[in-house]
């Protein structure tokens, strides 16, 4: 599985940025079979967890850190994962990975098959 994150930039604190990630290449499993998820790495600190999305999209999880601010969505006719970021703050800096893995939504880095390349958000104070 292929997955190309785009849509970060530079945005000043209080504003918004939409995140796309677009997959392709399921090996034959279907895509809209994969839960999908967005992390994040900050310099010089570890990858965390930011929001996941199971297949259908019925089930959601968020790190408390970004609960009420940001919203993860997918379309699966599309095969694109998205990330709404409203009310961005300079903790929110960082590159910011979609990823899947078949099935059920987990919070580990480690449990996810597929990592695209990143993109990276920097929010000004």
């Amino acid at each position: 599985v292929q997955l190309q994150a785009s849509g970060g930039g530079v945005v000043q604190t209080g504003g918004s940025l939409r995140l796309s990630c677009a997959a392709s290449g399921t090996s034959g499993v279907p895509a809209d079979t994969y839960a999908m998820a967005w992390f994040r790495q900050a310099p010089g600190k570890e990858r965390e967890f930011v929001a996941a999305i199971n297949w259908r999209g019925a089930s959601t999880d968020y790190a408390d850190s970004v609960k009420g601010r940001f919203t993860i969505t997918r379309d699966n006719a599309k095969n694109t994962l998205y990330l709404q970021m409203n009310s961005l703050n300079p903790e929110d800096t960082g590159v910011y990975y979609c990823t899947a893995r078949p099935w059920k939504i987990l919070r580990a880095p480690g449990a996810y098959d597929y990592w695209g390349q990143g993109t990276l958000v920097t929010v000004s104070s």
